[in-house]
């Protein structure tokens, strides 16, 4: 006897340029896993078509006319259940990615990533993993090997040492970019229980993504 079939990722597209929109309308179309719920112009809209459409996953540009990318992300995960946020921009700056991750989002691509890494994000944001472009993953390390404060490092340091032995392995091994089937396997553990070592890493570190442990554990490294 055959299962329930699975649930396509349900996606809402963001972005004003009409003809991104369109691109990236034909690249979802064609992937069974994938179904695209709606489109938005803009932030304020994101926001309300979130709400009636409930999609798993937004692909959301930053600079947007009404509400800009950033301030919709941070509105999007305030809410109950949010939903996954990739943005997908053609600005690679730091100050750009810094503030898409404080906002919430759990991925941050550039618009030429090639259209397979495109859905492979997608696909791995949906199940929990973040996903960062390679360019924008070698930028952000560069600036937190080369800028990381005595006092940001103290505090990341103060932030580990609230977890158990089994929970900073986890965070090592989040802070390492390894997904959660990865940190399984490394550690010997089920696939659920490094979920529930990861949200509680959430809780203790005050964090709201993947990536942000991954900064404080680069962060604490640099004492």
């Amino acid at each position: 006897m055959s299962g329930s079939p699975v649930r396509p990722i349900r996606l809402l597209v963001v972005d004003d340029d009409p003809l991104v929109r369109s691109a990236l309308a034909l690249m979802l179309g064609g992937q069974p896993d994938l179904e695209l719920a709606g489109e938005a112009a803009h932030g304020r809209e994101a926001l309300d078509l979130t709400a009636t459409l409930r999609p798993d996953v937004v692909l959301m540009d930053i600079r947007m006319p009404v509400l800009n990318g950033l301030d919709a992300t941070r509105e999007l995960h305030a809410r109950p259940d949010p939903p996954h946020v990739i943005v997908l921009t053609t600005f690679d700056a730091d100050e750009h990615v810094l503030a898409a991750l404080a906002a919430g989002a759990d991925g941050f691509l550039l618009k030429d990533t090639a259209p397979a890494q495109i859905l492979a994000a997608i696909r791995a944001v949906a199940a929990g993993d973040p996903m960062l472009s390679p360019s924008v993953t070698r930028t952000l390390m560069e600036r937190f090997r080369t800028g990381a404060t005595t006092d940001r490092a103290t505090h990341a340091r103060r932030r580990l040492d609230l977890l158990t032995p089994r929970e900073r392995e986890v965070a090592m091994a989040v802070g390492a970019g390894l997904s959660n089937a990865e940190i399984a396997r490394s550690l010997y553990l089920s696939v659920p229980t490094v979920k529930a070592h990861v949200s509680r890493l959430f809780e203790k570190l005050g964090t709201t993504n993947r990536v942000q442990i991954a900064i404080c554990v680069h962060d604490a490294r640099a004492l």
